[in-house]
């Protein structure tokens, strides 16, 4: 579109220096052409600027349409010159000529980079080898002008000529310029072709037409220029200065209207730049218009009329505003309200890390942002809104909930700010998100209510099964143990049937330890009665169990070790279920280690809570089986029954404790249970 822009204005801008004297409304014309095509560059740099994204498509497009500004921008300060000066000074000439010069050398590599780059954007290139070919054979072919560029630009070698750069410049040149043009042509052939929507499809269709006709017109021209020496009329130069502004305002229609180059979410920055571009545009028509009244009326005056003349339009202008103003908002709550739909349904799943990672990467890619962090407090933090430290281009979002402060949101936008309606949006979905996060709240709290039903009604059933098969084979069990010791007590038993019955009374004390544990896990702990609270003193418990498991673990050769950390510590916990957790775990230890180790038994008090420590020194728990420990009848053991961590899961957590494990320990071995009780407080203390 800047290719058409540019070329029709080499076309026949320069026609207008041979118009008739009686058509200087013509020359009026070529000013405000000059005018805008200086300005419209400008606008879409602030556009880039304001909403700059981390691609090198925006930087392309940036430097192109500076290369414009200063062509268009110098001519415009030769032809002010020439009007205000007559001869205008030679400085000022080459410095126009310079700048002129540079940005016209610049347009064709920077039109085939900003194609090849959308291209890009859009996988037209089956590798990055073949898009860097592209780019590496554009800019080699203007590096083969550099030494015409420079030759340019000495006042010794060429004259200056405004009205023809481009033969300036040289045949090579030109003809690059034409090659350039046609290669943008290939490439909107193919963008239509591979367009995702019909209004793109549209778009780019149009750029291939307008491309292909300032191709045929600028080689028709340059070779014209160099053979016959024709010119144009006066009204092709009207009809440049027509078409010269329909390719832009192609490109602002789609942003507006689809979101083209991704930059709709900044309405109200292109409102702005619109604004101010259409401010300029006006007030050169009323420096202009003031000069054509000179003869009639001062040009005090005439400015003064022209720039009170808005005025008149006030009321249709607030119409129009307001109506314009009333569809963006609603259409924002719209696009709030349908930001914050999906939001409530991850919220479904019950998971608030899940959704919170939902929301980030859904509000990012929706509002276009280029960080989006949500982040939430723990329930025991302080309810109160402390601002982070901001870098640039981040904004900070106070998430509450039933007056309490619960989150902050904290976005970073890729430009140097965040657009009105964008602002809009994150402010309706962070007064939204506290009722989302309270639904994942209550569904996750009925999730795991079913799954503790669930758990109680499988354990009831383990129970029901213990208490059966406690009815029917505990008694005889009983029965051929006692049968057993009163033959091994016979002296008439045979000595090759001794050894056999002592094996058997083994294998019988084995079953009923099972079979004890099977019931230990079925029941739940025991609760005393009463007003005060189920209450021990841990420490007598611990070395009580510790010399109970002192001879198990002589004789598995393992040295246990017994810190009780101070007399007594009483916790909340009976002493049935304190010597539950101890025995298992000092059990699973002494199994864990090899002969020759070693197995501790610590006790410490530190903010009201009791912290029990059994270590052991044997291999260690795999990684993968970390989370599968405390599952019931889960073991790698030949002869394990899966329940003795069981158990102590279940007991800690009928006690409101607390047990984190840590495997290895040192040098890659060992294991740490941690159990964590709360203390008896010393007011409730009995004497």
């Amino acid at each position: 579109m800047f290719s058409l822009h540019l070329a029709l204005a080499l076309l026949f801008l320069p026609e207008l220096d041979s118009i008739h004297p009686g058509m200087h409304w013509l020359l009026d014309l070529r000013l405000i052409t000059l005018t805008a095509g200086t300005l419209l560059p400008f606008f879409w740099m602030v556009v880039i600027l304001g909403h700059r994204r981390q691609r090198n498509f925006e930087r392309v497009f940036f430097f192109l349409c500076l290369a414009l500004a200063c062509f268009f921008g110098s001519s415009l300060l030769h032809l002010n010159a020439q009007l205000y000066y007559g001869a205008p000074p030679q400085p000022l000439l080459r410095f126009a000529w310079i700048v002129l010069c540079l940005g016209l050398f610049f347009v064709p590599p920077l039109l085939v980079h900003l194609h090849v780059e959308w291209a890009s954007m859009r996988g037209l290139f089956p590798s990055p080898f073949v898009r860097n070919s592209w780019l590496a054979l554009t800019w080699l072919a203007t590096a083969t002008l550099v030494g015409e560029f420079i030759r340019a630009l000495d006042p010794g070698a060429r004259v200056v000529d405004f009205e023809r750069p481009t033969h300036v410049l040289g045949v090579p040149f030109q003809v690059w310029l034409v090659l350039a043009i046609l290669l943008g042509v290939l490439w909107q052939h193919r963008f239509a072709a591979s367009a995702p929507d019909r209004e793109q499809r549209r778009f780019h269709r149009t750029l291939e037409i307008f491309l292909s006709t300032i191709a045929v017109l600028l080689a028709a021209t340059f070779l014209s220029q160099r053979f016959v020496g024709a010119v144009g009329s006066p009204l092709s130069a009207l009809l440049a200065m027509i078409l010269v502004l329909v390719p832009l305002g192609i490109l602002f229609s789609n942003v507006q209207r689809f979101n083209f180059l991704q930059i709709g979410r900044q309405r109200n920055l292109v409102y702005a730049v619109s604004a101010i571009f259409v401010a300029l545009l006006y007030l050169s028509f009323v420096r202009r218009a003031a000069q054509w009244f000179e003869p009639y009326l001062p040009p005090e005056a005439s400015a003064a009329l022209l720039l009170f003349l808005p005025v008149a339009f006030f009321e249709p202008l607030q119409r129009g505003i307001r109506r314009l103003l009333q569809q963006t908002a609603q259409t924002e709550i719209d696009r709030a309200q349908k930001l914050i739909a999906p939001i409530n349904e991850a919220a479904r799943a019950g998971d608030p890390e899940a959704v919170r990672q939902f929301a980030e990467q859904w509000i990012r890619d929706q509002l276009q942002l280029a960080e989006v962090h949500l982040l939430l407090d723990s329930p025991d933090a302080p309810p109160k809104f402390t601002r982070p430290a901001l870098r640039d281009s981040e904004e900070a979002f106070e998430i509450r909930g039933a007056n309490r402060h619960i989150g902050t949101l904290t976005i970073r936008a890729h430009g140097a700010m965040i657009s009105g309606e964008t602002y809009a949006a994150l402010e309706f979905v962070s007064e939204q998100l506290p009722a989302a996060f309270d639904l994942c709240r209550l569904i996750g709290e009925k999730l795991q209510l079913e799954r503790e039903l669930a758990e109680r009604d499988r354990l009831a059933l383990v129970g029901q099964m213990a208490a059966s098969i406690s009815h029917n084979l505990k008694n005889p069990l009983g029965s051929i143990k006692t049968i057993l010791q009163v033959q091994l007590e016979s002296a008439e038993l045979p000595n090759s049937l001794r050894a056999e019955t002592r094996m058997v009374l083994d294998e019988i004390n084995r079953l009923s330890s099972k079979l004890n544990q099977l019931l230990q896990f079925s029941r739940p702990g025991s609760r005393t009665s009463g007003a005060l609270p189920e209450r021990c003193d841990i420490a007598h418990v611990a070395e009580t169990v510790s010399e109970v498991f002192r001879h198990e673990a002589d004789h598995r050769g393992v040295v246990l070790e017994f810190q009780p950390g101070g007399p007594t510590i009483e916790v909340r916990a009976s002493a049935e279920s304190a010597n539950d957790i101890l025995s298992n775990l000092l059990l699973n230890a002494l199994e864990a280690s090899p002969n020759g180790g070693r197995v501790r038994l610590f006790l410490a008090t530190a903010n009201g809570h009791c912290r029990v420590s059994v270590e052991d020194d044997g291999e260690g728990i795999p990684l993968a089986l970390k989370e599968k420990i405390l599952q019931p009848f889960f073991t790698t053991k030949a002869r394990g029954t899966g329940l003795g961590l069981a158990i102590v899961a279940r007991r800690i957590e009928e006690l409101k404790g607390q047990l984190d494990v840590e495997s290895p320990i040192e040098r890659n071995r060992g294991s740490r249970f941690v159990v964590t009780l709360p203390l008896v407080p010393k007011d409730h203390l009995q004497p």
